[in-house]
């Protein structure tokens, strides 16, 4: 990847790529992207960054809302990450939700872009509670994975790296990366499309924490259940989102000072 001159980064997604859990309402949402195109402009290129991603969109939102506007940014470079939202729900169809990542990964890369995407880590690790989960993830990353190869697509495969699923990278809602996920996320997928600068680092395992008892443990899935895992169930049982009524944070591209 030519990185003299100007660049044009654009990011599609959901809840991840707006970068819920760095940051807050008030003082708004930095995450992996805003950091990623922040190890774009470190090389020195001008880089101008749009984020068009919205928490809580499905695969099929992310493909039907947000592709026509990043294909005519005509982006140098794109993101895109998406169907964790889907994989969660009871009626996933993983053939749908990797068909819709891959018509993205066809349409932007068709249009020269070079694209990059992620696979998702043990989710047992992070919220043991998800653990019937597993068999879904580890297939949606393999088929992530094959989509990918077959479009040229480079891939920040944080599921191969242990430290992906250390709790300290997580919010106290186990669905968004910390502060210091998204700054990992930010450093793997750099690494991944071979930016200047970049390292693997972002694998390095955290200092070692202290343990907590089966008591205290139990306490906290009882919390996790009863503050994050309960109030989503209501919403999709009412058939909302947490995205209703919201819109792209960054829509259009906006110069990136470092």
């Amino acid at each position: 990847m030519r990185l003299d001159g100007n660049l044009r980064y654009v990011a599609l997604g959901d809840s991840q790529t707006e970068g819920i859990g760095d940051g807050d309402e008030e003082s708004g949402y930095r995450g992996w992207a805003d950091r990623f195109a922040e190890h774009l402009a470190a090389t020195g290129a001008r880089v101008d960054y749009a984020n068009l991603a919205v928490r809580g969109r499905l695969a099929r939102q992310v493909h039907e809302e947000q592709l026509k506007d990043a294909l005519e940014l005509r982006p140098d470079v794109a993101t895109v990450f998406a169907g964790v939202n889907d994989l969660i729900r009871p009626r996933y169809d993983p053939d749908e939700v990797v068909g819709h990542l891959e018509t993205m990964f066809a349409e932007l890369t068709g249009v020269g872009a070079r694209v990059a995407t992620l696979t998702f880590p043990d989710i047992a690790r992070i919220a043991p509670l998800a653990r019937p989960l597993v068999p879904r993830v580890l297939d949606f990353n393999e088929r992530v994975r094959e989509a990918a190869e077959r479009h040229g697509v480079a891939v920040a495969d944080t599921a191969a790296h242990e430290v992906a699923a250390d709790r300290r990278l997580w919010g106290v809602d186990r669905l968004h990366c910390s502060p210091e996920g998204h700054r990992r996320i930010a450093g793997a997928v750099a690494h991944a499309l071979g930016i200047p600068g970049s390292d693997q680092t972002w694998t390095d395992p955290l200092p070692e924490g202290p343990v907590s008892g089966v008591f205290r443990s139990a306490a906290s899935e009882v919390r996790w259940l009863g503050a994050f895992l309960g109030p989503w169930a209501v919403r999709r049982l009412r058939g909302r989102s947490s995205g209703d009524g919201r819109t792209a944070k960054r829509p259009v591209p906006l110069p990136v000072e470092v």
